[in-house]
């Protein structure tokens, strides 16, 4: 039985696309960087730790396989993870306003006995952004729970200049990569 340890209902939206049947495990992991952490090792980091968390709540369940991801935006080596609040939000709008990031998520799938992870890097131009573009988006409220402060496949999708890399890594599970992990643990997709 596979399992997606995430409160994301959008890493849900992606692999319910693959067409498999999968339980939820809502789990709350503490998402912080250490100190001399760098960016790509935190989220592949993350993402094993999802994923372990919730092959803990379900280790008595034979053939349990967990997929956990984590999805981080970062430019010039600082992670942009989820904004506290609005003004927070602003800030990172502003930030990344007419400037190329990365977005890297990685998938981590795990079972008693295997690990295997996935990582999908992207590079994300986001067009300059006046104040009213950012209190605009703002006040959508798209911004609250995504990291950098944006959803991709929402409102904010009208200000992204270039993508190069995989749109569905940068809503929060690449498609690609995810398929090939479960391939190679007997799981179709």
């Amino acid at each position: 039985m596979l399992h997606l340890a995430s409160r994301s209902p959008r890493r849900a939206e992606l692999l319910a696309r693959l067409g498999l049947d999968f339980g939820i495990i809502d789990l709350d992991i503490p998402e912080r960087q250490g100190v001399d952490e760098a960016a790509s090792e935190y989220v592949r980091r993350v993402a094993r730790e999802k994923a372990g968390a919730g092959l803990l709540q379900v280790v008595a369940v034979p053939g349990a396989v967990v997929l956990g991801a984590d999805t981080e935006v970062i430019l010039d080596g600082r992670v942009f993870g989820k904004p506290a609040d609005a003004h927070d939000a602003a800030s990172m709008l502003r930030t990344l306003s007419g400037r190329t990031h990365e977005v890297i998520t990685a998938v981590s799938l795990v079972s008693a006995a295997r690990e295997v992870q996935a990582v999908s890097t992207s590079q994300v131009t986001v067009a300059a952004l006046d104040d009213d573009a950012v209190a605009t988006y703002l006040a959508s409220g798209e911004w609250q729970g995504k990291a950098g402060a944006y959803a991709i496949q929402g409102r904010f999708e009208s200000h992204i200049e270039h993508l190069s890399g995989s749109f569905s890594g940068v809503m929060g599970l690449p498609m690609f990569e995810t398929a090939r992990l479960l391939r190679d643990f007997g799981i179709a997709a």
